[in-house]
C-alpha cells in the first residue's frame, strides 16, 4: 500500500517502444526489458491484474517512414511487427521471473500468439496472468496511444498506466530541450487538450475522457515505478475528470 491508496484492481499498461531500449541507440536491451518485466511481475503479485500494451517506435515508426515516400498504411502495419517482437521479448522477460502471462495480437499471427478475443482477455486477467496486447488496434492511422485507450476500455481497467522514457510526467514543455520546463503533477482531460500537453495523441485522450479513464503519466525507469503506480501511489502526474485538476506546475527536480 501508498498513501493509504488500495491497489487497483486492474490497470492497462502502456510501454513505449523507447522505453525498451534503455540506453541503447536501437532495438531492445535485455537488462531493461528485465527491470520492467520484473516490476510487471511485482504489480501482478499485489493482486493487480495487469494488462500491457507496447509500441514499436524502438524498431519502426510508420509515420517517419511514410515521410519518405513508403505507402502509410504498409509503413503502420510493418510499426504493427515491430510492436509484436517487442511482445515477444517482454513476454519471455516475464517468464523468465516467473510471470504467467499471454500474448494477444489484433492483426492474427497464431503460430506465436493469441488473436485479440476480448472475453479471453479478460478472462486471462482474471485467473491473474499478465495479458500483452500487440499490433496496436490492427488498423493503419492508429497510434499505439489509441490502442493502449481502447484496450484499457475495453477490459474495464481502472487507470491506463503510461509509462514514458526518460520522463516522469507531463510538462508545460518538453524537458529534455527546456531544461526550465515544469511539471504539473495533476491535469483534467480538457487541461492537457486546451494546452495541447504531449500526453498522448488526442484521439486516445477524448477516448479515455469520454469514458471517465484516469491517466498516470510517469517514468519507466523510477525505481519500482510500475509497482507505484499499480498500487495507486502519487507519482508523475495524473490526468483525471476532477474540476479542479489544473495544479500549479513544479519545478523538474
Amino acid at each position: 500500500m501508498s498513501d493509504g491508496v488500495a491497489p487497483y484492481a486492474r490497470v492497462l499498461l502502456k510501454v513505449s517502444g523507447e522505453a525498451l531500449m534503455g540506453n541503447a541507440a536501437y532495438g531492445i536491451e535485455p537488462e531493461t526489458v528485465n527491470r520492467i518485466a520484473t516490476q510487471i511481475k511485482g504489480a501482478s503479485d499485489l493482486g493487480v491484474q495487469v494488462a500491457v500494451v507496447v509500441g514499436g517506435g524502438n524498431i519502426w515508426r510508420g509515420v517517419q517512414a511514410s515521410q519518405t515516400g513508403m505507402d502509410r498504411a504498409t509503413a503502420d502495419y510493418a510499426g504493427m511487427l515491430a510492436t509484436v517482437i517487442n511482445a515477444l521479448a517482454l513476454q519471455d522477460a516475464i517468464e523468465q521471473v516467473g510471470g504467467d502471462v499471454r500474448t494477444q495480437t489484433a492483426i492474427p499471427i497464431q503460430q506465436v500468439a493469441e488473436p485479440y478475443i476480448r472475453r479471453r482477455a479478460i478472462r486471462h486477467l482474471e485467473k491473474g496472468r499478465v495479458v500483452i496486447f500487440a499490433a496496436g488496434t490492427g488498423n493503419p492511422y492508429m497510434t499505439t496511444d489509441t490502442a493502449a485507450a481502447l484496450r484499457a476500455v475495453e477490459i474495464d481497467a481502472d487507470v491506463l498506466l503510461l509509462a514514458k522514457n526518460k520522463v516522469d510526467g507531463v510538462y508545460d514543455a518538453d524537458p529534455r530541450k527546456q531544461p526550465a520546463a515544469r511539471r504539473f503533477s495533476r491535469l483534467s482531460y480538457m487541461d492537457a487538450l486546451n494546452l495541447r500537453l504531449e500526453v498522448m495523441d488526442s484521439t486516445a485522450l477524448s477516448l479515455c475522457m469520454e469514458n471517465d479513464l484516469p491517466i498516470v503519466v510517469f517514468d519507466v525507469g523510477l525505481a519500482d515505478g510500475i509497482v507505484a503506480a499499480a498500487r495507486g501511489a502519487r507519482i508523475g502526474t495524473r490526468v483525471d475528470a476532477s474540476p479542479s485538476a489544473l495544479e500549479p506546475a513544479r519545478a523538474r527536480p
